[in-house]
């Protein structure tokens, strides 16, 4: 048989150094030199008696100035554009007044403000958590709803943070490792997520609706005690306990949701509710494979809390979701593009389908947490939930496929058809997967404060139950053999056949200790602990030792430096028990991972604003490593602790209002994780003139690049106004990231020695203020009298119509050569939404 030749896509690409340069161009616009004006003049009430100490400052901008104590006030000011500028005073009605001046002209005005009860901007001291803690970033629960993404939520914020390479999917991996290492946390509760889902396109809803949310803590490494037993993440949501009652709506073409929120006039009772609808048709349809996609998800989610006496509280989470998925697949069209010294050409495969594919995914979860505090320093919380995953795939799917060079001559009477065929064959595809995971939880965990130090604990029971039943194979046929060749037989390219019924039991704990030392102006903390856990699947008892560490020095410079290590063992789940083969190995042993983190926060003046950077520099040393391959979003383990790896790199993120009230962030990092897989040896031959064996050398792989290993990492997200009205704004969300490493199944030799190109993509929002929020305007029977404001949006995804690459169709021609045909991701597509808010 001729041996096998590879050949991948050349999309030529973004060199980073421009990328970042771009990006630059972007946060440094305020730099650019400009000629100014001066306004002057005075404010004074409605009897025209002038006010003293009035805000006067430039729309955009932090600083300002007010005026003295004849209410005079004179500002320099931006000339050859336009500009507002805005005057605020206790107890008064804001006003704002625009202006287009040339250079050196003077201009004087007098401001008269209204009463009102429109009042100046609390100031609100932040947590200083985030300063202290390695890992710890704090976005903006508000910005979510504004992010423009073709899958809204906390996670695609998150995404922009830690990079992604697909816009479909909530899920996301960290500094090198996979979706299954990351922690979710609601309440308190941990949440689940579906199994089975093979695509970004079968995704329904995320269990955390945005609308809801109070706080988000993102830890993206060296996490402490308290957390669980993962190796990369945790995102911890705090939901909303609202004080009085509101609640929002909005509609889109893609997603609808409302949600209403209260409490009793004591504030004893609170609810929160929230419903929400996804439909991805209209981003489907223009998918490369052409057919009637039928995607919906919808999910209802209640926080019900008691304040029952001065020491006891109550809290209820309950959640239902469902995502159904149907495809009936008619055509797909690939192309792409062969460059190498001795070959060039155009290739392309149709591929014409008969079947459909039907997906279920069903998710119910019920919390229960009540707690006591007997004392003001003692916290004690108890916790009872029951959450679960009920999973349905089918698929029955054939396809007839024609494969060789296509014809891209417009003037050609055979424009865009296969002229030269290279291969033909037929496919087809069948499931009949089930999947049903059930998990009740059963835990406590206490605060004391006492002796300057504060002390937390935890401990917890987990009883899993796993239902799983798996029917799936797959026929290949190639020029009228069936793949791979036998002689005698008809064979699959793929069966896999299993069932399991597993139940296993969990108890994990943890003990912390919290301090803070101060001496003068300079500041440490230290964080200590250690978490056990227990599992009699097999047997095995972790212990994962943790310390975390703060200096803030007596500097005139803000800074502050910080430090983390510890062991995060991951024992097994549903997904690294499966074997390729469909076999489950229940003595896997957990995955060890020892890290270490180092960086610093600082805060300082730039562009004449306060922004904030940090940079954090990272190590694992991974051990019993489950090695695993994506294809799209679905993780395929070897079932085995067959490798050693390790993930290494850098991370700076800068913070900041580069216009006021409009927080932007940019996320740049750089890593290299690789695995070394035990066993995994080839044989290289030496070939004579007529390409006959005549020795061979058994080789070992080494050290390979792992599916989650990309190089370089931006992320980008920018708002910004009009300058002569707030009410107008723009977001940005750009993401870049470099090449992956794409697997070939069954191949040693050539293992992750293909490539994905780098994923690049720019969404961008637009929002204009239909209703703002005084309600003295307003008539009395006007629909609208109880509305705070109602914002429309436009919205464009991917902005730049880049073509990104999520996997590989794999394809051979009548001489047993392989190519690879790339499967693309969504084009350019606008949504338009409409959010009001009372």
């Amino acid at each position: 048989m001729a041996a096998k030749r590879y050949f991948r896509q050349q999309i030529p690409a973004v060199h980073p150094s421009r990328f970042l340069l771009l990006l630059l161009v972007l946060f440094s616009s305020p730099l650019w030199a400009q000629k100014t004006a001066t306004v002057s003049g005075i404010v004074v009430d409605e009897q025209d008696r002038r006010l003293p100490s009035v805000s006067v400052l430039i729309l955009g901008q932090q600083a300002g100035i007010v005026t003295n104590d004849s209410g005079y006030f004179s500002l320099r000011v931006p000339a050859n554009r336009a500009f507002a500028l805005v005057f605020s005073y206790n107890g008064y009605k804001t006003y704002q007044q625009n202006f287009l001046l040339n250079a050196d002209e003077k201009e004087q005005v007098t401001v008269q403000l209204e009463r009102g009860s429109t009042e100046l901007t609390t100031v609100i001291i932040q947590d200083q958590r985030e300063r202290s803690e390695v890992g710890l970033i704090r976005p903006n629960p508000k910005n979510v709803l504004n992010l423009p993404s073709p899958v809204s939520g906390v996670e695609s914020m998150i995404k922009v943070i830690v990079g992604s390479n697909n816009e479909l999917t909530s899920q996301y991996n960290v500094r090198g490792g996979s979706y299954d290492e990351n922690l979710i946390y609601v309440n308190d509760f941990e949440i689940f997520r579906p199994y089975l889902v093979r695509s970004g396109q079968q995704e329904g809803l995320s269990f955390i609706n945005p609308s809801l949310v109070r706080n988000i803590s993102f830890y993206n490494g060296g996490f402490a005690a308290r957390y669980g037993d993962k190796m990369s993440s945790v995102l911890d949501i705090q939901y909303n306990k609202p004080r009085r009652f509101g609640g929002s709506a909005y509609v889109g073409l893609l997603e609808q949701g409302a949600h209403v929120e209260g409490s009793n006039r004591k504030n004893t009772f609170s609810y929160l509710v929230g419903i929400r609808n996804r439909s991805n048709r209209n981003l489907l349809q223009s998918q490369e494979t052409q057919g009637a996609y039928t995607p919906s998800s919808s999910d209802l989610q209640a926080l019900l809390s008691w304040q029952l006496t001065p020491k006891w509280s109550a809290e209820l989470l309950a959640n239902y979701s469902q995502t159904k998925f149907t495809l009936v697949p008619s055509f797909s069209q690939l192309t792409s593009s062969v460059f190498s010294p001795l070959y060039t050409a155009n290739l392309g495969v149709d591929i014409f389908f008969e079947g459909r594919e039907k997906d279920q995914y069903f998710t119910r979860m019920l919390g229960v947490s009540t707690t006591y505090m007997p004392r003001q320093n003692l916290r004690l919380k108890f916790l009872a939930s029951r959450f679960e995953n009920e999973e349905w795939e089918e698929r029955d799917i054939s396809g007839a496929y024609l494969f060789g060079d296509r014809d891209f001559d417009a003037n050609s009477a055979t424009f865009g058809l296969i002229i030269n065929p290279l291969g033909a064959g037929i496919s087809q595809d069948f499931a009949r997967n089930r999947l049903r995971i059930s998990n009740y939880n059963f835990s406590h965990k206490g605060t004391l404060d006492a002796a300057g130090s504060q002390w937390q604990w935890g401990l917890g029971f987990d009883r899993t139950h796993i239902d799983d039943r798996l029917r799936e194979w797959q026929y290949q046929d190639s020029a009228g053999y069936s793949l791979p060749y036998s002689a005698t037989a008809l064979t699959l390219n793929q069966s896999l056949r299993g069932n399991a019924l597993l139940d296993i039991n969990k108890i994990s704990g943890y003990l912390q200790n919290n301090r803070v030392f101060r001496r003068g102006r300079t500041t440490w903390t230290l964080q200590a602990g250690v978490r056990a856990n227990y599992n009699d699947l097999n047997d095995e008892l972790l212990v994962s030792p943790r310390i975390g560490t703060s200096w803030k020095p007596s500097w005139k410079r803000d800074i502050v430096f910080r430090a983390a290590a510890g062991a995060y063992h991951q024992p097994p789940f549903y997904r690294e028990l499966r074997r390729y083969d469909g076999t489950l190995n229940t003595s896997l042993k957990a995955q060890r991972s020892w890290q270490a983190v180092a960086g610093l926060d600082y805060n300082f003046i730039g562009l004449k604003r306060p922004l904030r950077l940090t940079v954090e520099g990272y190590y694992k040393a991974l051990s019993n490593v489950v090695p695993y391959d994506i294809d799209n979003v679905r993780v395929s383990y070897f079932g085995e602790n067959a490798a050693k790896a390790y993930a290494a790199g850098l991370e700076m993120r800068l913070f900041g209002e580069l216009v006021k009230d409009a927080e932007s962030w940019l996320s740049v990092g750089i890593m290299r994780t690789r695995e070394d897989i035990t066993g995994d040896r080839y044989n290289v031959y030496t070939l004579d003139s007529l390409k006959r064996p005549i020795d061979t050398i058994e080789v070992e792989g080494g050290w390979l690049r792992r599916p989650t290993d990309r190089f370089l990492t931006v992320g980008l997200f920018f708002q910004d106004y009009l300058a002569t009205n707030k009410n107008f704004k723009v977001y940005l969300n750009l993401l870049y990231g470099s090449n992956l490493p794409y697997n070939i199944p069954g191949s040693v030799k050539y293992r992750n020695a293909l490539t994905i190109p780098s994923y690049i993509r720019a969404d961008i929002g637009f929002s204009a203020l239909l209703l703002d929020g005084d309600k003295a305007k307003r008539r009395s029977h006007s629909p609208f009298r109880n509305f705070e404001n109602i914002w429309a949006s436009l919205e464009v995804f991917n902005l730049i119509d880049r073509a990104n690459t999520i996997s590989y169709l794999l394809i051979k021609d009548f001489s047993n050569t392989t190519y690879t045909m790339p499967n693309r991701l969504t084009p350019r597509l606008l949504n338009f939404k409409i959010i009001a808010r009372w």
